[in-house]
């Protein structure tokens, strides 16, 4: 089979991705194609031009020859490219009862603008506008913790004459130099590993630093000293909240240099942004769902002294400052009607709080 037929094949399959207005596809070999669309696996019919060959051959053309023998050898894949002309995805292919399987996300082709976040648009500009310190988005895979970061450097991107760089596995979203330089690289292609780029990142001479996840103590200690010397770093984690974020990065370290830790955190972290997408009812949307923790002197000093479980009420108790729970801001899809209050409920991280946004005060039962 020739290259220019397996491409027009595996435009076939992509076109299925775009034509659905889904965010992933999963597909195995001998099994069926499924599609995400608003959050829901929906079953999608395999094109009949692609039921012909092996699909072996066909991921192989979907990773390269190289990279199909050594994921033969490594049971695993990690990478993204650009499909139809200018779409760009996100591929993971595994094995699954010993045949191969498929993950592919697409990525918006273009940089969503912050006013279309759903994030709290005052506090994206404070962010943007930030010369030194740490800003962590967290939540589960599938967040779109990416996009929100994407946002956030497109904006700055184009705003402030810096050098933007980052450390990728792989590279999702790709920015061209606008009034920064940026400089993207990617673990395996231009860096033998993560761990190496983060050796060799301040000898770059970064401004603006984007880290990716934070997968263990050495990236977690690399981005609060990027952060000490006077960058501006993102960087990801897969926590629940604010109060989650702090006591996972402080359980990373030894007890003896905990201490240490809680007092670099408490000077360096800037904002934490946890959020979720959650599908409406009609399903023919998502909106995204926020928690927003900004540093304040209240907050610095829970986080030296170890009392981050008292972070919640402060945030409950700081709008004022930006900050947001992420209930109120489920309350407020409810309020909109977009969810159910039951359906507000499965994605609440405390069902008993929710409740209370829909309370009607005593005051006006009583008129």
């Amino acid at each position: 089979m020739t290259s220019e037929t397996s491409t027009d094949l595996l435009d076939d399959v992509f076109r299925l991705l775009l034509d659905a207005g889904a965010s992933d596809l999963h597909w195995s070999d001998g099994g069926s194609l499924h599609l995400r669309v608003n959050g829901f696996l929906e079953l999608a019919e395999v094109p009949e031009s692609v039921s012909r060959i092996s699909f072996d051959e066909l991921t192989t053309h979907l990773i390269g020859r190289d990279n199909f023998a050594t994921f033969v050898e490594r049971r695993e894949y990690d990478g993204a490219r650009t499909v139809l002309g200018g779409s760009r995805v996100r591929i993971n292919v595994f094995f699954k009862r010993g045949r191969i399987a498929w993950a592919v996300r697409l990525l918006p082709s273009e940089f969503f603008p912050m006013e279309s976040l759903g994030l709290d648009l005052d506090i994206c500009a404070r962010i943007c506008e930030l010369k030194q310190g740490l800003v962590l988005v967290t939540g589960a895979t599938g967040s779109g913790k990416t996009t929100t970061l994407a946002s956030l450097l497109h904006h700055i991107n184009r705003h402030r004459r810096e050098h933007i760089f980052t450390i990728e596995d792989p590279i999702e979203y790709v920015h061209e130099s606008r009034e920064c330089m940026v400089s993207q690289r990617e673990v395996g292609v231009d860096t033998a590993s993560f761990h190496e780029a983060l050796r060799s990142v301040l000898r770059e001479d970064p401004d603006i630093v984007l880290l990716g996840e934070m997968r263990d103590r050495i990236s977690m200690d690399a981005a609060l000293t990027l952060s000490e010397t006077g960058h501006l770093t993102f960087a990801t984690l897969h926590t629940s909240g604010a109060v989650d974020t702090i006591s996972r990065i402080i359980s990373a370290f030894d007890s003896m240099e905990q201490g240490q830790i809680r007092e670099r955190l408490a000077t360096n972290l800037k904002v934490v942004i946890t959020q979720q997408l959650v599908p409406w009812t009609n399903r023919e949307g998502r909106s995204l769902c926020a928690e927003i923790m900004v540093s304040t002197k209240a907050i610095r000093a829970m986080i030296r002294d170890g009392k981050e479980r008292q972070m919640l009420s402060a945030i409950e108790t700081s709008s004022d400052e930006g900050m947001t729970t992420m209930n109120k801001s489920l309350a407020d899809l409810v309020k909109r009607r977009l969810i159910t209050q039951k359906e507000a409920g499965l994605y609440s991280p405390d069902r008993d709080s929710l409740k209370r946004h829909f309370e009607v005060p005593q005051l006006m039962r009583s008129v």
